[in-house]
């Protein structure tokens, strides 16, 4: 492709627009309708806390479903969003620094003292628009935090799955785009599944909406974790079975670290008397889970992250370091974001942070970091 044709990919046509949109406002409107479990959020400094509708993986199947007939009826097109990759992208990145100016003009304005709407100006322009200066902004009753990572983590499946069909009608459907798509899948329709573990995490409960999560829900997640699939379009990889069993092996420790971790982190605080692995869970100064996956590692969830992630690329083969962009990425992310971590629970529990870094020494990976 010469730069002029690049060039014009970059921009956004109405169609990739309409298309974007669309999607949007699917989720919206049927993710305010749809019946979903109500999910009462962590209590917030005021003593407040939001409540959210978990009714993610009904959108999505509903939305798969209606796509499905769509194809069917030769409506739409399978290969639409893979046809229209980059200026679905590009018209990503204008919309996600739209709604960044909104989000910040609008929180600039707030009277609204809460916890969740409470501005936190710092006087610099460039952190403020980056972290954001509200914790939970809204818009006509939505919570844009949750809102936007489920679009993110949604576009993502939707990408996979054009991806896949464009693999298909190329006759280019190998084993190794199977191996990639299986996984991703599987990894999506999981965080769907357990969705109201997501109101327990960092990004809703610590994280104002600013730049860094808008983008990285609206371009970063659907867009870049697809790399790999987007890298099989144009490359075959002949696996070996012994391949493909460590493949599988390193994709199934891994999830089973991330979720059991979450798990364990999301009953403890729903439920602090829980047992943790058949036993009455461990508690540093009644506040801080010292039992299960978080008496082996402070963050042991993260390494789960990073194996699952890995496992997203092994597909890939080792003959590109392109496919490794995610879980190279991730790793510079979570060590980053643990130590920021770190650094937050040192400073909110003190005395009792201290007796839990000796109590369980290891960061992320034990008896190495």
């Amino acid at each position: 492709m010469n730069p002029q044709s690049l060039l014009h990919t970059l921009i956004p046509s109405w169609t990739s627009v309409g298309m974007l949109l669309s999607y949007l406002v699917y989720l919206a409107v049927f993710g305010s309708v749809l019946p979903g479990k109500l999910v009462d959020g962590v209590v917030l400094a005021d003593g407040t806390r939001l409540k959210y509708r978990c009714n993610g993986l009904l959108s999505l199947i509903l939305l798969i479903s209606l796509l499905a007939i769509g194809v069917q009826a030769d409506v739409i097109s399978a290969t639409a969003i893979a046809d229209k990759g980059l200026e679905l992208l590009s018209a990503a990145v204008v919309f996600s620094f739209i709604v960044t100016l909104l989000v910040y003009v609008s929180g600039r304005r707030s009277p609204n003292h809460s916890s969740s709407l409470k501005p936190h100006l710092t006087g610099n322009l460039i952190h403020d628009w980056w972290y954001g200066i509200q914790l939970n902004p809204g818009f006509l009753g939505i919570d844009l935090k949750f809102f936007l990572v489920r679009a993110g983590m949604l576009g993502w499946l939707l990408i996979n799955l054009s991806v896949l069909s464009k693999s298909v009608q190329d006759a280019k459907l190998d084993q190794s785009m199977i191996l990639y798509q299986l996984f991703c899948t599987f990894y999506i329709l999981d965080y769907f599944f357990y969705e109201e573990y997501m109101t327990s995490t960092w990004d809703i409960i610590a994280e104002r909406l600013g730049f860094m999560l808008i983008f990285g829900d609206l371009v970063w997640i659907p867009f870049t974790f697809s790399i790999q699939g987007w890298w099989l379009l144009k490359n075959k990889v002949e696996l070996t079975t012994a391949s493909v069993v460590a493949n599988c092996l390193v994709f199934l420790v891994g999830y089973r670290v991330f979720r059991g971790a979450n798990r364990q982190k999301h009953v403890f605080k729903k439920n602090p008397k829980a047992p943790i692995w058949g036993k009455a869970p461990e508690v540093v100064g009644g506040k801080l889970l010292a039992s299960g996956y978080w008496g082996i590692a402070r963050h042991c969830n993260y390494l789960g992250d990073l194996l699952v992630a890995l496992s997203f690329s092994l597909p890939c083969g080792i003959c590109s370091p392109v496919p490794y962009f995610y879980p190279i990425y991730l790793l510079i992310l979570l060590i980053w974001r643990e130590q920021r971590d770190e650094a937050r629970c040192a400073e909110k529990y003190k005395e009792i942070w201290s007796e839990y870094c000796m109590l369980v020494p290891w960061r992320i990976l034990p008896y190495v970091y």
